[in-house]
């Protein structure tokens, strides 16, 4: 009989209901609610569901993300190995790679001033950077905080990883893919706030066609030039510039096909899995994390704000050819953000498609993000 009982006991105990902190069960209940929002709001489900369920994962059972150098028998938790392709910018570089392959950047070829709007939207990077420093964090980790502005996760965990800011990378990467998310919740006030009924009425004329030859020229030219100045964005600049060129130069199919499909799902699941998994309740339930989640929620609206209020300027200098709703598609968030400029203006008139008009912020401001990533590695001196 006491070693039934004693049996029993153990089984009981090694439930996780002994073992979980009241936190734990907060986390439990956050996971929960943006599963709900992944599933039966739809806000971007291919990222919200993995993220969800590896923060589900890691706070019933923490030790999935037990590094092997603190595991008794030297083997770490599965998640613990995909999350050290994130903090090597494995993962976020295919991500990019990903992206270039599944993206025409002819509108942002066919109307070159977009690039002018996807600067603008790094506005929220810059005053976030500096609003961090003003919380107390320190040069690199303000940095890293900042690039949630972009509304662009690959980028925010690739310079949380440069930045040697790995102990802040889950919850910059949560704010991250949180705000690319609720993209379509949060960018629509703002665009509406600062623009007025008649604007959002603007029909802008048919883009010009990009010959194919623009399209190949385009990522060659780019990676040239960007990373010849700042050579720190190769990782991230060139992988999306490839997987563009697989795309537009038309004899590698079977290159575009699995880096747009079957590579791209691969490393969400493992990428979305892994950053879910950082967000253990001691880990995520403190000031800090307050303090991240806040910042990057008042990067992304000045960052929108920035880009529409360029779109303002640029409508008043075309003489009403220009709609300011694309300037908002000027964050990373692709194709997301350009949905939004969208639905937002076929809102005002249903007879208005901005949406290839937006695309070309959209494309240039990730390009942008990780020209404001490059110039953060710079200024701190990391190769």
């Amino acid at each position: 009989m006491d070693y039934i009982s004693n049996t029993l006991n153990n089984l009981v105990h090694q439930t996780a209901f002994f073992n979980l902190t009241w936190g734990n069960y907060v986390m439990i209940v956050v996971a929960c609610i943006f599963l709900y929002l992944a599933i039966a709001k739809e806000f971007e489900p291919l990222l919200l569901i993995p993220i969800a369920f590896g923060m589900l994962l890691v706070n019933i059972y923490p030790d999935i993300m037990l590094s092997f150098e603190t595991s008794p028998n030297g083997i770490g938790g599965l998640l613990y190995y995909f999350y050290k392709l994130d903090e090597w910018a494995i993962l976020p570089s295919l991500i990019f790679m990903g992206v270039g392959a599944m993206t025409d950047f002819g509108p942002l070829i066919a109307n070159p001033k977009s690039f002018l709007l996807g600067a603008a939207a790094q506005l929220g990077i810059y005053m976030a950077y500096f609003g961090a420093i003003a919380l107390g964090f320190n040069g690199k980790a303000a940095a890293s905080i900042s690039i949630i502005g972009g509304a662009d996760g690959p980028t925010s965990i690739f310079l949380a990883g440069k930045l040697g800011q790995t102990n802040l990378l889950g919850p910059i990467a949560v704010a991250a893919y949180s705000y690319m998310s609720l993209v379509p919740i949060i960018q629509p006030p703002i665009m509406k706030l600062f623009t007025t009924e008649e604007e959002r009425k603007i029909k802008m004329g048919q883009l010009r066609p990009v010959s194919k030859l623009e399209k190949i020229l385009f990522p060659i030219v780019i990676t040239i030039v960007v990373c010849m100045i700042l050579p720190t964005t190769a990782p991230l600049v060139g992988m999306l510039m490839l997987g563009n060129l697989f795309k537009e130069c038309g004899v590698v199919r079977q290159l575009t096909d699995m880096a747009s499909n079957a590579l791209m799902y691969i490393v969400v699941i493992i990428l979305g899995t892994s950053v879910g998994a950082t967000t253990s309740a001691e880990a995520f339930l403190n000031a800090a994390t307050l303090k991240i989640v806040l910042l990057g929620l008042i990067a992304f609206s000045f960052g929108t704000a920035g880009g529409v209020l360029l779109g303002k300027l640029m409508c008043v200098l075309s003489h009403k050819q220009i709609n300011p709703l694309i300037g908002s598609a000027g964050v990373s968030a692709v194709p997301m953000a350009a949905r939004v400029s969208q639905k937002v203006g076929a809102e005002a008139d249903p007879t208005n498609f901005l949406l290839m008009h937006a695309m070309g912020p959209n494309v240039a401001g990730v390009i942008g993000t990780a020209v404001a990533a490059g110039t953060f590695m710079a200024v701190y001196g990391i190769l």
